[in-house]
């Protein structure tokens, strides 16, 4: 019953993201269809088309339409994601919430992201990447500020 429960989930969250194919990989699942909160615990890993998610702990919540409307990726989170505009970022958080309607992840406690087409990095508490138009916004720790790391070529 758990393997039909858990294949009807997965049906669902892949036709609900935009045709785009939505793959999770976990040691455990739970769902509750009642309140549309699904969580995946033990070396989750999330893709979609180009974007990657590993966590510990991923929950997912489903509003009456049976659309996804955020994730929350908890413990040793590290990811690989693309903007609209062709961007490519990579890096580790402590936490991570992905609000797909928005196309906008929220990055959280130690955050390091790095931008590898431009090679910048920006290291902080609070990250925020809208993908859409390829915007990221930071908040520095309380007694550090944030730190963003450029790499000019200087002409000689």
């Amino acid at each position: 019953m758990k393997t039909v429960s858990m294949f009807f989930l997965m049906i669902l969250l892949v036709s609900s993201i935009s045709a785009e194919e939505l793959k999770i990989k976990s040691n455990s699942f739970t769902t509750d269809q009642n309140t549309g909160i699904s969580v995946f615990t033990g070396n989750v890993h999330i893709q979609k088309k180009n974007d990657i998610i590993n966590a510990a702990k991923v929950t997912i919540y489903i509003d009456k339409k049976r659309k996804p409307t955020k994730f929350i990726a908890l413990g040793d989170v590290s990811f690989r994601i693309s903007t609209k505009e062709g961007s490519i970022y990579k890096g580790v958080a402590g936490k991570v919430i992905y609000y797909p309607k928005k196309k906008e992840y929220y990055f959280y406690n130690n955050v390091h992201l790095q931008q590898l087409n431009d090679k910048k990095e920006i290291l902080g508490d609070e990250v925020v990447l809208k993908t859409t138009d390829g915007k990221a916004y930071a908040k520095g720790r309380k007694k550090e500020p944030v730190i963003m790391i450029f790499d000019i070529d200087e002409e000689k």
